[in-house]
């Protein structure tokens, strides 16, 4: 208790300063919240030095280790919204999730470390691994100290802390209450508040006027009083609580003079919610401006896209096999090749395609263009040329005009304006309008009925399905950066109900690297109720189906040979009204096109 009174007390003081009068040396906004940060860097190194790593290195028991763990986590907290923005690469290593860190340029596994490696180790173990535990302890001192170090002299403005914190409001709503960093110990909702309250002490350096600094008290307190992971109510937190206060953070840019930070992210640097229908740019993952979407562009997109000319048999188009009637898929459990063989792989959706970093079910292609360019000369979807194709199409009038609009002052049409142009199309097909999109815009007679709220709870909640499936996209592409997707090894069957693993390799077909055997993209739930059937190998039809598989464990917890899983292999303990509660959520995510 001591120790806290001390931080507390050198909080006070630091901000102290800034007040006229007091007689101290007044310091600068920046300089206040690296004191403030640092302080608080300060506390969580301490507290594992002092209290944790002590009861490691004497071997304490179970229940004292978690007793202090959580603490730990707290104080963590504290530091989250700098450490996560400004040191990205180390907080990997302090609170990253307890799987190698994977390199696949270079071919390379990272064992992974820090405190979800510490939960595992005191929360799933008969026997507690001591040694490890101890190490693990060591390692996050190791980076405190280099948290310290780089802190101290980082060049830091009030853009990129005001940004920081915006973003980590979106990490709370988004991740923090889905336990995401937390699925063992269960302290979320607490975990939350303390990244809050931290938030809170920052905000209070810029917001003269307090608006801001009330709304973060108007969420810490809601938090403090509805602590209990389950029966939390995340929907309302975030339409009354976490919302308000990222839109007022970015009125605070605003009526502050602070300009908004440059970068090009998918996540809009002034975007003030998560729900807004502005908030995601669909260029993020674009290679260059050159190739940034247009309405012309699209339009060429379109024509061919419809288009057989781009097939090898000139019988099969985009559309053939991404039918808009069924949201852009099939409805087949894989697709068929030209020689009319089923093939390995269902169709996936191209709704919001645009909006995640990586393509195909074993992420192998980074862009849109790419992606055209991959089906179409591949010898089993269309086994065209892109070249012999673009002869044929400049030769057209309607296609030369399309392309003068579309590429004006360009002397030579290739083959990566095709590409362009299509990709362009399907980054029109970012859509994000559903009736859930609508109610958290509090748009005029937009609901959703109670048992879609209760839904979404469990989503995020119970059911975990938001600790993959990030909100608001709904698919693998972590927030609040968006930079990178997640895959994961669920353990589908080849054969429903069939206790054998399906033979398709995916991600490990590519990168002989362990984890990645039967590892594919996490895919979006968005628009899921109309494109059946599930999975990579459409082995599922409906998604009650897909529920109780994810209920029961995944693979491994039905009983399948899975040693790699990802997925947690316990059961969810979902019954028949909560399943179904949650299917009636997954419906309100259909987009209206």
């Amino acid at each position: 208790m001591k120790k806290i009174l001390t931080l507390t007390g050198f909080l006070a003081a630091v901000l102290l300063t800034q007040l006229p009068g007091c007689g101290a040396k007044k310091t600068t906004g920046i300089e206040s919240v690296k004191a403030i940060t640092l302080a608080h860097i300060a506390a969580f190194k301490q507290y594992i030095n002092d209290s944790f790593l002590l009861l490691a290195e004497n071997r304490s028991g179970m229940q004292a280790l978690q007793n202090k763990f959580i603490p730990a986590r707290m104080l963590y907290k504290k530091t989250e919204w700098a450490t996560e923005y400004f040191m990205g690469t180390t907080t990997r290593f302090v609170n990253g999730p307890p799987l190698p860190e994977i390199e696949t340029e270079e071919n390379k596994l990272t064992d992974p470390e820090g405190l979800q490696v510490i939960e595992a180790l005191i929360y799933t173990k008969d026997s507690i691994d001591y040694p490890e535990l101890v190490r693990q302890s060591k390692l996050i001192l190791a980076h405190c100290t280099y948290y310290e170090n780089y802190w101290q002299n980082l060049p830091i403005d009030s853009a990129q802390i005001l940004d920081a914190v915006r973003l980590e409001v979106f990490r709370i709503s988004s991740l923090g209450i889905s336990g995401f960093d937390a699925p063992l110990a269960l302290s979320s909702i607490d975990e939350a508040k303390s990244s809050l309250e931290a938030v809170q002490e920052i905000l209070q350096v810029f917001d003269k006027k307090g608006t801001t600094v009330s709304l973060a008290g108007k969420a810490i307190g809601y938090l403090t009083k509805h602590n209990d992971f389950l029966s939390f109510d995340r929907l309302l937190f975030i339409k009354d609580y976490s919302d308000p206060l990222t839109r007022s953070i970015v009125a605070l840019h605003q009526s502050a003079d602070i300009l908004f930070v440059k970068d090009v992210r998918l996540l809009r640097t002034d975007a003030a919610s998560l729900f807004e229908d502005s908030a995601f740019n669909i260029n993020a993952y674009t290679t260059d401006p050159g190739s940034y979407f247009t309405k012309a562009k699209a339009l060429l997109g379109k024509k061919l896209f419809y288009d057989a000319v781009l097939s090898g048999n000139n019988k099969r188009s985009c559309a053939s096999c991404h039918n808009p009637a069924k949201a852009f898929t099939d409805g087949l459990t894989t697709n068929v090749s030209l020689s009319k063989v089923n093939m390995q792989r269902n169709t996936p959706t191209l709704l919001n395609a645009a909006l995640q970093p990586s393509q195909f079910y074993d992420l192998r292609t980074t862009t849109l263009e790419n992606q055209s360019s991959d089906v179409i000369h591949n010898k089993d979807e269309m086994q065209g040329n892109l070249e012999s194709a673009l002869r044929i199409i400049i030769k057209d009038t309607a296609y030369r005009n399309l392309l003068q609009q579309a590429f004006p002052g360009e002397r030579t049409i290739g083959s990566k304006h095709i590409q362009n142009a299509i990709a362009s199309y399907v980054r029109s097909l970012s859509l994000l309008n559903s009736r859930f999109d609508a109610f958290m815009r509090n748009e005029k007679n937009a609901t959703l009925s109670t048992e879609e709220k209760t839904g979404f709870n469990l989503f995020m909640g119970k059911a975990k399905c938001g600790s993959c499936h990030f909100m608001p996209l709904f698919n693998g592409t972590v927030p609040p950066g968006f930079l990178e997707m997640e895959s994961e090894v669920i353990g589908v069957p080849g054969i429903k109900n069939k206790n054998s693993i399906d033979n398709d390799l995916g991600r490990f077909a590519i990168y002989k690297l362990e984890p990645f055997r039967y590892a594919f993209k996490t895919t979006t739930v968005r628009n899921s109720a109309l494109t059946a059937p599930y999975m990579h190998n459409g082995v599922f039809k409906t998604l009650e189906e897909v529920v109780d598989f994810y209920n029961k464990g995944g693979g491994a917890g039905s009983g399948i040979d899975v040693p790699n899983q990802t997925l947690a292999p316990d059961s969810l303990g979902l019954n028949s009204v909560e399943k179904k509660a949650l299917i009636s959520f997954m419906h309100s995510l259909n987009d209206r096109y």
